[in-house]
């Protein structure tokens, strides 16, 4: 948990987040003010997650990447200039990302996270993980239990994104309005009808459960409580699912420079991960696999902006974070919120 610092903001951070600090409150403001952020992956999605982040006013964010700036970043990752390529990523991305805001600490690591020892991960109140394999991830996000480190994950394949969060045990304030009748003049309707009118806020203190994300990968299909729900669950978990494997499969995501020859593939990863979840071919059909080559910058700023907004809720400790996985399934122009693993 982000503890509220004791000390005042200064009048340049006042006058900077005022528009804000009206949103969410000065408290929440000081949370962010003292939050500590690790970001893994440095792509057009992690780029716009970056952006957000800074701006909302964190104390510090590390940048880490141990990629190198690729023609294909151009596409999507804006704090990157063409003449970069070639560079580390992280580093690449430093000086546009400072540029955003001069109160935020942001520095760049480019090492390999999985080089990193565990007293590494210490430091941070947050980390999000994006561009990783998905046994990276799990173990990641084993650490942070460990740490007691909030953890957030996800990805943009072309059109589709998702990101996961375990928050652990979380506590978060909830305004509630009040109401009061309205004043009604004689002659109006029974009292028990009359109109209500806002009279008021309360804040009610709640505390939600989060489960790590092994349990969303480990769930058992044929139980009662999930055969139940899989005719009217949407596609994109298994979706995610068989994206997930191809990255563990191939050490990369599909690419457009072998449309053809992964779009193939994707299908011979679908059918294996489908069987081994004992779940039926057709939940992920093959036309699915037209939408998910390289990162459309639309879609990283949607679902970059959806990552940045939970983890910003879960530091100030307003609102309900999504509990726990966001998806953006564009073939049916929605994004929705789903719980699973619970």
């Amino acid at each position: 948990m982000v503890e509220i610092s004791a000390t005042e903001l200064t009048e340049d951070e006042a006058e900077l987040y005022d528009r804000q600090i009206r949103l969410w409150g000065l408290d929440s403001q000081k949370r962010l003010r003292n939050a500590k952020i690790l970001l893994i992956g440095m792509q057009g999605f992690g780029a716009e997650i970056c952006k957000n982040i800074i701006l909302a006013g964190v104390k510090s964010i590390t940048l880490l990447d141990s990629g190198v700036v690729t023609n294909e970043d151009a596409c999507s990752q804006f704090l990157i200039s063409r003449n970069q390529l070639g560079e580390n990523r992280a580093e690449a991305s430093l000086s546009r990302a400072q540029q955003l805001n001069p109160m935020v600490q942001v520095t760049a690591d480019s090492e390999d996270i999985s080089d990193k020892p565990y007293s590494f991960y210490g430091k941070f109140d947050v980390i999000c993980a994006t561009g990783c394999p998905v046994e990276q991830l799990i173990a990641i996000n084993q650490t942070c239990r460990g740490h007691n480190i909030k953890f957030f994950c996800g990805d943009v394949f072309g059109m589709f994104g998702y990101t996961f969060a375990d928050l652990q045990i979380h506590e978060y304030a909830e305004e509630i309005a009040t109401h009061k009748p309205a004043t009604t003049q004689e002659g109006d309707e029974p009292a028990t009808k009359k109109a209500k009118i806002e009279h008021g806020k309360r804040t009610v203190k709640h505390t939600a459960t989060f489960v790590p994300l092994q349990d969303v990968l480990d769930i058992d299909w044929s139980s009662e409580a999930y055969a139940k729900r899989l005719a009217k669950l949407d596609s994109s978990y298994f979706l995610m699912r068989v994206l997930l494997s191809f990255r563990s499969k191939h050490e990369r995501d599909p690419s457009p420079k072998s449309r053809q020859e992964d779009t193939e593939e994707l299908c011979k990863v679908r059918d294996d991960v489908l069987a081994s979840l004992g779940v039926p071919v057709e939940k992920v059909p093959d036309d699915m696999f037209r939408n998910v080559f390289g990162e459309v910058s639309p879609v990283c700023a949607i679902v970059g902006g959806v990552m940045a907004q939970e983890i910003i809720k879960a530091v100030s400790q307003k609102e309900l974070p999504h509990n726990n996985l966001f998806f953006f399934n564009p073939t049916k122009n929605v994004g929705f919120i789903d719980c699973l693993g619970n």
